[in-house]
Formats: structure tokens, C-alpha cells, sequence
């Protein structure tokens, strides 16, 4: 599974609608806080509508929210909704030249969409109000602390 622009802007505006769970938030204000243009987030939720993962609000102080609470969204439904190589089934899969190389990749996919099945907007939440509270990082401590996270593991030692 190959993860598109796209697919990474449509995961970051979830989020934050998540994270302002009960208000409407507009595609200007995404627009501002996301560096996404207007037109491209149009598209985007235009197809998560679809996909009945947010709710558009008419009227002043509108915009889109949630269609469903923050625990019920996965970022397997966000990049099924939005993702046009995620639907595609792989058409080599009975290739008899390539059986065993599929084989590994089509199991390595199954992982991959069962882990993205597995966090919801909320999970996400979450680990950002711990980092945040707990550590008020500056923006380039942020950046080095994406970039090497830190596993299980380290953190028992």
C-alpha cells in the first residue's frame, strides 16, 4: 500500500477536525493550519463525505466535523476513502513466476492495513496531549522526536 499526498493531507485535516471534535471547522481555517490549498481540500472532503467520515454544517460559523466520534475512525477508513491504490486489488496475485514474491507482499499489505485498522483519531489524540503536556517540545525538538521514535523496548531500558 503506497500512501499519496493525498492520503497524508486527508489523515492530517482528520485530525485536526478530531482534535476540535465539537466544533465545525472550515476549509479555509484547515486551509491556514495545514499549508493545504482550498481546492484540494474540497476534493478530499468531498470524498470522506462520501465515505460518510465527516459531516458538512451549514451557515455562519460552519464547516465540517466528524461524522463519527474520534474512537470509531480509523486511519485504514481514511485512506480507504480517499485512496484509489488501496481499493485496487493486486492483479499479479496468481502470477505462477511471481507466486512467492506476491505471496510476501500480499501478506505484508494484509499487516499494514491490519495495523492501520488498529489506530483510531483518538489513539492519535492521545499520544499528542501526553507529548504535549509532558514535555512542551520547541518545534526542532519536535521534528528530531518524529523523526526517531522511540520503541517499547527503549523505553523498558
Amino acid at each position: 500500500m503506497k500512501i499519496s499526498t493525498k492520503g497524508q493531507y486527508a489523515i492530517k485535516a482528520m485530525i485536526h477536525l478530531a482534535a476540535n471534535f465539537n466544533n465545525p471547522v472550515s476549509l479555509i481555517e484547515l486551509s491556514g493550519s495545514q499549508t493545504i490549498s482550498v481546492s484540494y481540500l474540497e476534493q478530499i472532503f468531498s470524498t470522506l463525505r462520501r465515505a460518510g467520515l465527516v459531516d458538512g454544517v451549514r451557515g455562519p460559523g460552519g464547516g465540517y466535523r466528524l461524522g463519527k466520534a474520534p474512537d470509531y475512525i480509523t486511519i485504514a477508513d481514511i485512506l480507504l476513502a480517499v485512496e484509489e491504490s488501496a481499493k485496487d486489488s493486486n492483479p499479479n496475485a496468481n502470477n505462477g513466476e511471481n507466486f512467492l514474491a506476491n505471496r510476501l507482499w500480499n501478506g505484508f499489505s494484509a499487516q499494514l492495513s491490519d495495523y492501520l485498522d488498529s489506530i483510531t483519531l483518538a489513539d492519535i489524540l492521545k499520544d499528542e496531549i501526553v507529548v504535549k503536556s509532558q514535555f512542551h517540545l520547541d518545534e526542532t525538538t519536535r521534528r528530531i522526536s518524529t523523526m526517531f521514535p522511540v520503541s517499547d523496548k527503549m523505553k523498558a531500558a
